[in-house]
């Protein structure tokens, strides 16, 4: 009788340990808050003037082989030569892509350290992010540039949490309001907005003003954040999650709008964008990803 109410005893509380490791597990994921949204999606219809409808984009390029580049890391879209950027930071190079995906040419970066980031400010303006020193840098591009040199370059420190290898992963620029931001990778999380970087009247005092908003970021059900987009049509933010494999649409007010899934049988995928690393979006509204080592994702809106 007492052996029996030993193991039965044993049994209950292993089944007991097992459930709160299951809770623990869904917990760090965020995979309740994920499933919570998921559910008011499903029951909320869809404004087409309020959300970017990322659920309704499907893939029509899969796992492209951008040569035999190795480490891709983020992207972003150059609306005056409608192409897109991308950047190594083994054998760091700054990387111009056709819409397609095709090498277009290389630019050695000298001096960048880990180059994590890249992104369009303005006509030939760049920033790039030095992920380990998390550094910010602004460099100038022309048809015949093939090697850029940071100190050459104007440059922002700036540290938020611990430095380590989970500093700026991604960037997005506001035009209209000249903001600047930058997503920390993890530990912890944030998305900062950063005014008065780069600063574009030399005869005028250099001021700068960071923002956080704690509240939006934790909010977030991702576990990491690999990169950012802006879209200045709607005013939204675009995060990128290589954890969760999961693109977020976030509102002005940093409220999250619409999801996309990057796991196989999503959005028209065969099989999950293994590590992404790079989000931008062109005029048109159409999506790109790059993923580690070298993989492109192209994605159109079906209407």
């Amino acid at each position: 009788m007492s052996i029996h109410l030993t193991w039965r005893h044993l049994g209950f509380g292993l089944g007991l340990l097992l459930l709160l490791s299951i809770v623990l597990l869904a917990q760090e994921y965020r995979l309740f808050d994920r499933a919570w949204f998921n559910v008011q999606q499903a029951y909320e219809a869809e404004d087409v003037d309020h959300t970017m409808g990322l659920a309704n984009y499907q893939v029509e390029i899969e796992g492209w082989p951008l040569g035999n580049l190795e480490n891709v890391s983020a992207l972003t879209y150059d609306p005056d030569r409608n192409t897109l950027f991308t950047v190594t930071n083994k054998n760091p190079e700054l990387i111009e892509l056709s819409l397609d995906g095709q090498i277009l040419r290389s630019i050695t970066l000298e001096g960048f350290g880990d180059a994590e980031a890249v992104e369009y400010v303005s006509p030939g303006v760049y920033i790039i992010s030095d992920e380990r020193q998390q550094r910010l840098i602004k460099v100038q591009v022309t048809d015949s540039t093939t090697r850029l040199v940071a100190e050459d370059f104007q440059q922002l420190s700036l540290t938020v949490g611990d430095i380590g290898n989970k500093g700026f992963e991604g960037l997005a620029y506001d035009p209209a309001s000249k903001r600047l931001f930058a997503a920390k990778e993890r530990d912890p999380m944030r998305i900062v907005e950063i005014h008065g970087f780069p600063h574009e009247k030399s005869e005028q005092p250099f001021k700068l003003q960071v923002e956080s908003n704690i509240t939006r970021d934790e909010g977030l059900f991702v576990r990491d954040l690999s990169s950012l987009h802006f879209d200045a049509r709607s005013g939204h933010l675009l995060a990128l999650s290589d954890e969760s494999r999961l693109l977020l649409e976030l509102s002005r007010k940093g409220e999250v709008l619409s999801s996309l899934s990057l796991l196989g049988g999503s959005s028209g995928l065969k099989d999950s964008i293994p590590q992404a690393e790079g989000v931008a979006m062109d005029h048109q509204g159409t999506l790109y990803i790059t993923s580690e080592p070298n993989l492109f994702y192209r994605f159109k809106k079906v209407e």
